[in-house]
């Protein structure tokens, strides 16, 4: 019986070492990977969140308003001017004159 016991203990113990082994290089695998990513991701700047805050939502709201208002006028332009010449120098000429369009809306006083 004291046989049997130790052969059964035996077998446990082999197959908790196996286990724990299978662990250790899952683990090794895991940290070599994460070693490499690490290294690779260094070489890249960091990404910077978006900001928050009063003054960032009151800026993308106006930068949303101001994309809104020339799409709008595109789409229009699009609508009513059938010829492409006129659409292209439209389109041009809103994305040249979009900064100036924000800070004649939106100025700071």
């Amino acid at each position: 019986m004291s046989k049997e016991r130790a052969h059964r203990r035996e077998a446990r113990e082999r197959e908790a070492a196996v286990v724990t082994a299978a662990r250790a290089a899952d683990a090794e695998r895991r940290e070599r990977q994460q070693r490499r990513r690490r290294a690779f991701r260094s070489r890249f700047p960091r990404r910077r969140g978006r900001p928050t805050g009063v003054v960032a939502a009151r800026r993308r709201r106006e930068v949303g308003a101001t994309i809104a208002m020339l799409l709008v006028l595109n789409v229009l332009v699009w609508v009513i001017f059938p010829d492409w010449p006129m659409r292209t120098m439209v389109l041009l000429v809103s994305l040249l004159a979009a900064p100036v369009l924000h800070t004649m809306l939106f100025r700071r006083r």
